[in-house]
């Protein structure tokens, strides 16, 4: 059987820092607009609220929700009616832990979550957020797809694509300005050493600490060359990723068989 096309958007959204309800309406608005093509979107890092962290937990605790909150019913229902799956990341609390949260929503209902692995020490997340265990992994249109949350980007290990369990990588993140040239060189990075497409997805705004993101977003083939399209009237992202096209590369130069064989231990 064939895999089709994968037709993604990627939104850099212009987040407003603590506003859950002025963010989740700007999403309300962008759904229509959408090409009817598009089978995926991809939300940047805690697009519900930017990337919230105080030495007062409970500060945060505030912002926080369980998988069944108003967030993520809000993007089930969109994901429902538009029929397409909705990725991001988004505040979760569960069992008094608070964790950032991944999510990849399909159309169907179906759900997948997984908490980011690698907290930003130096900005306290750690002191805010425990850390996940598990890379988000799922099947979606014939897709293998894998799913990161920015700062574990810069952690080959825990990307390795090992075997070629994977298609596509999403990144989601809320990478400031005097850091983003290494955000858009770890893209390429991760898409050459891995024989994927990887999609990054950065926000913009200011956030409450007055760092200011520039919504640096691309989507890397699997020879690391961009290949998005901006829509110039709304900022998306558009790509359509060709499976073929990867499985004939990943055939020609099959670097990926000579990769080191590991186990990441705690």
């Amino acid at each position: 059987m064939t895999t089709k096309p994968l037709n993604v958007a990627l939104f850099p959204q212009t987040i407003k820092w603590g506003d859950k309800a002025a963010n989740i309406d700007t999403i309300l608005q962008l759904m229509p607009t959408l090409h009817p093509d598009t089978d995926l979107l991809v939300l940047p890092e805690m697009f519900s609220t930017g990337f919230m962290i105080s030495k007062d937990k409970e500060e945060v605790r505030k912002y926080a929700e369980r998988n069944t909150g108003k967030t993520i019913d809000t993007i089930k229902a969109l994901a429902k009616t538009y029929g397409i799956a909705i990725a991001g990341s988004f505040i979760a609390d569960s069992g008094g832990l608070l964790y950032n949260r991944a999510f990849f929503i399909e159309p169907n209902g179906e759900e997948t979550f997984a908490d980011k692995k690698h907290l930003f020490t130096m900005a306290g997340e750690d002191k805010t957020f425990s850390k996940g265990s598990d890379r988000l992994m799922v099947r979606y249109r014939g897709w293998n797809i894998a799913m990161i949350v920015c700062y574990d980007i810069r952690f080959p290990v825990w990307c390795r694509n090992r075997s070629n369990e994977y298609d596509l990588l999403l990144a989601v993140a809320n990478w400031p300005i005097p850091r983003v040239s290494a955000w858009n060189s770890l893209l390429v990075a991760r898409a050459i050493e891995n024989e994927a497409y990887v999609c990054g997805v950065n926000c913009k705004g200011t956030d409450t600490n007055g760092f200011e993101y520039d919504g640096a977003s691309e989507v890397i083939d699997f020879k690391g060359k961009p290949c998005g399209i901006r829509q110039e009237s709304s900022d998306i992202i558009y790509c359509s990723l060709d499976y073929d096209k990867l499985q004939s590369f990943r055939n020609k130069f099959p670097a990926w068989a000579d990769a080191d064989n590991f186990i990441i231990k705690e």
